[in-house]
């Protein structure tokens, strides 16, 4: 710390240090301010809401079972289809309100090729919720 001197014939220049006491002292109580009203900030509003019974209005989209065997074979909900016919009845569904969901079932060995020309065409078509069904690891 630097202390005046009684001595007139020493001539100092001004003072080189900072003083950063008072800084400290600013930081601890706004630390301490901030940690007592932090809890406070993030309890929520307690509210009693009232009771009321209703019947949800779900309606469930109908949904296509897609599948695809190894060999490429093409099943629709159970159905036998051909590739060809493929875009027009995904349009035809497409149009459908509440759209349905597209399931696809593929086999573990199928071409990966034909399971994403199936997507494009779904998708192309407006086909919007396309998802995969698989089974679980055990």
């Amino acid at each position: 710390m630097a202390f005046g001197s009684f001595d007139s014939n020493r001539h100092q220049g001004p003072m080189a240090e900072i003083n950063v006491v008072p800084l400290v002292d600013v930081m601890l109580v706004l630390l301490v301010i901030f940690i007592i009203t932090a809890p406070l900030l993030t309890n929520a509003v307690k509210i009693d809401l009232p009771k009321a019974s209703s019947n949800p209005n779900i309606t469930k989209p109908d949904h296509i079972e897609f599948g695809i065997r190894e060999d490429g074979s093409l099943f629709w909900s159970g159905e036998r289809v051909e590739a060809a016919t493929l875009s027009a009845r995904f349009a035809l569904e497409a149009k459908k309100q509440p759209q349905p969901e597209l399931h696809i079932r593929a086999d573990k060995q199928a071409h990966y090729e034909l399971v994403a020309q199936v997507m494009s065409a779904a998708a192309k078509a407006g086909l919007l919720r396309i998802g995969f069904v698989t089974e679980p690891a055990r």
